[in-house]
């Protein structure tokens, strides 16, 4: 693990060593930035995202994370005793640190699997719609006449845009929550 404080960093940034930096930290298995001001903690995620690109995620619990929580791709706030900043930054909040374990294994699973298999179905959806107006096309000789009256459109895309959203989002888990906090590495299958 490497520990840094924020003088250290003022020297990273200031001397141009942030090259060396990321290299040092891809050999630790954790880095703990401390006594670090708000806007070295979000040089530190923009250097990361820059540098490496990858997928950033930043946890933060009062307002001197804000700056950090706003540059990573995902922000997570802590609702604790320095106030409502950070949450009000965030993209997703919790009221304890224990918490998330959960959000990110159980709900990050079930959000990706979800999100997939809607993203498939959309396409499938419109495909589907796509193929029934060209087959009438030629069922009409190309004179251009509707085959669908305006408010079953309307109806069609509404209950079709819809239904399926809600219903999988209330009632699609692939897997129990149970079993995705006890084997973590389910989570990679979907990708």
């Amino acid at each position: 693990g490497l520990v840094i404080d924020g003088q250290t960093l003022k020297i990273i940034f200031q001397g141009g060593l942030e090259e060396k930096f990321l290299e040092l930290t891809q050999h630790c298995s954790s880095v703990l930035c401390c006594r670090s001001t708000p806007l070295q903690k979000s040089m530190v995620v923009k250097l990361v995202r820059r540098q490496m690109k990858v997928m950033t995620l930043s946890i933060g619990d009062g307002a001197n994370d804000v700056s950090m929580i706003q540059a990573a791709d995902v922000g997570i706030g802590i609702s604790g005793q320095e106030g409502m900043q950070a949450v009000m930054a965030s993209d997703f909040a919790i009221s304890r640190f224990k918490h998330l374990k959960k959000l990110l294994l159980v709900h990050g699973h079930w959000c990706y699997s979800r999100l997939a298999k809607m993203v498939i179905y959309f396409f499938y959806k419109n495909v589907c719609y796509a193929n029934l107006l060209f087959w009438y096309q030629f069922f009409c000789g190309f004179s251009g006449s509707t085959m669908i009256d305006y408010w079953q459109m309307i109806f069609f895309n509404l209950f079709f845009t819809s239904v399926p959203p809600l219903l999988f989002g209330v009632l699609d888990k692939d897997v129990s929550a149970e079993t995705l906090l006890r084997l973590p590495e389910l989570y990679k299958n979907g990708q």
